[in-house]
């Protein structure tokens, strides 16, 4: 066990009861028909778990522990959302790329809750609608790779990093290998978050607390904290959950998921996928064209999205259900300096133009933003006007996210557009 995962442990012990308990979270016929759907379907970007029985185990422990969220505060975002839909709200995502299990300490959690409300608050601010803050918080435990594997520094090869929920970020092929409890630290860490989330939005309005948002990937961690609710199965495993561009397979287990579920829901939309594709996506995602049930998120890249959203956005407003329109300026602009993963802030300031651009002059709405972001002043993305990029101060662990400098720029950039 290394330092940072005993630090972990200790302060999980050391946690008070977690605020809501739900004894009663049980299987009922909805669910268990939903997740029998779920599990049938083929599971795109899971882990080379080496042993599946103990991921069975583990899956099996999961379901019968308390759901990390309530029905009630899913059902307080899906009235945010709807608020969204209509126009009379702005929503801002943002956080990490990867969720830390050291990082589940209360300081850090609320230097983060903060943060977003501070941008959240900076959206309203100008422009004069209640805004909407959803944290990659409290789950963003799994990472969706290009390749499951990676060279190791001695030769051969190793496990991809896929996110602090499966393995550990150290290029050390024995700290790689998949390890299915890390699926029940995660359920901790995520409790020790959603804690600290709920102290600090204890008292306050509705459009003024943060929600919490992770990708739904891993199936071992999501199957089990599906639960059954008053008006019908829900994820107890977050507020809100996205589908990622390498796991929005119309047939495969993550839409089935994220359709048996009535959470509020995203889906990451690409240069790859047809405008077809997407039309069936929001009908199987947002079938009753519930106002906010339905996110998408368009990570084109600058170079692509001229391109590519006119024809989606249009065939989704003839033929689709209802969806919020949200843009992803990141996922699509990564480049490398040297061995560095990093992205232009200009990019990302382009891509936001033709977002709001092209929704606006298709008479849709350009509702917000998903940003990866942190309040610390790291190096990680940078700008093309540097002669020679230093990363000085590069934490993250996957993929680079904006500072607060460049969180406000991207955001103001927005901002200046839709007004």
């Amino acid at each position: 066990m290394t330092h940072d995962d005993s630090a972990t442990l200790e302060v999980l012990c050391c946690c008070d009861p977690p605020e809501v308990l739900d004894p009663a979270a049980y299987r009922d016929a909805a669910v268990t028909e939903a997740l029998t759907e779920v599990t049938a379907r083929p599971a795109a970007q899971q882990p080379p778990w080496p042993h599946p029985f103990e991921v069975d185990a583990v899956e099996a422990e999961l379901s019968e522990l308390p759901g990390l969220t309530t029905e009630d505060e899913v059902d307080d975002l899906a009235r945010a959302m709807a608020l969204v839909a209509r126009g009379d709200a702005l929503v801002l995502q943002g956080g990490d790329c990867a969720e830390r299990f050291h990082e589940a300490v209360p300081d850090l959690v609320r230097r983060k809750v903060d943060y977003l409300q501070g941008l959240a608050a900076m959206m309203r601010a100008a422009t004069g609608l209640p805004s909407v803050a959803v944290g990659r918080l409290a789950g963003q435990y799994g990472k969706p790779r290009s390749s499951p594997y990676e060279p190791a520094p001695t030769g051969g090869r190793m496990a991809a990093y896929c996110g602090d929920g499966v393995n550990a970020p150290e290029a050390e092929p024995a700290r790689r290998v998949p390890d299915p409890r890390r699926l029940r630290t995660a359920y901790d860490c995520a409790r020790a978050v959603l804690r600290e989330v709920r102290r600090a939005s204890r008292g306050k309005p509705l459009m003024e607390r943060v929600h919490v948002a992770h990708e739904l990937l891993l199936m071992p961690y999501e199957r089990p904290l599906v639960r059954a609710g008053v008006r019908g199965p829900f994820s107890a495993s977050t507020h809100f959950g996205w589908i990622g561009e390498r796991t929005r397979d119309l047939g495969g287990a993550h839409v089935a998921l994220a359709a048996a579920v009535r959470n509020p829901v995203g889906v990451k939309i690409g240069p790859t996928a047809a405008p077809d594709d997407v039309v069936a996506l929001t009908l199987a995602l947002n079938p009753d064209g519930v106002p906010g049930k339905l996110c998408l998120i368009t990570r084109y890249g600058a170079a692509d999205v001229d391109r590519s959203l006119p024809e989606v956005a249009r065939a989704v407003a003839r033929r689709g259900a209802p969806a919020v329109w949200v843009c992803d300026p990141m996922h699509g602009n990564g480049i490398k300096v040297g061995d560095v993963k990093t992205r232009l802030v200009e990019d990302m300031l382009t891509e936001v133009s033709s977002f709001v651009r092209v929704l606006t002059e298709l008479r849709l709405r350009p509702s917000g933003l998903h940003l990866e972001l942190t309040p610390d002043p790291v190096t990680e993305c940078v700008s093309s006007q540097e002669a020679e990029p230093l990363f000085a101060d590069y934490r993250s662990t996957c993929d680079p996210r904006l500072n607060p400098e460049q969180s406000v720029a991207v955001i103001a950039h927005f901002l200046d557009r839709i007004s």
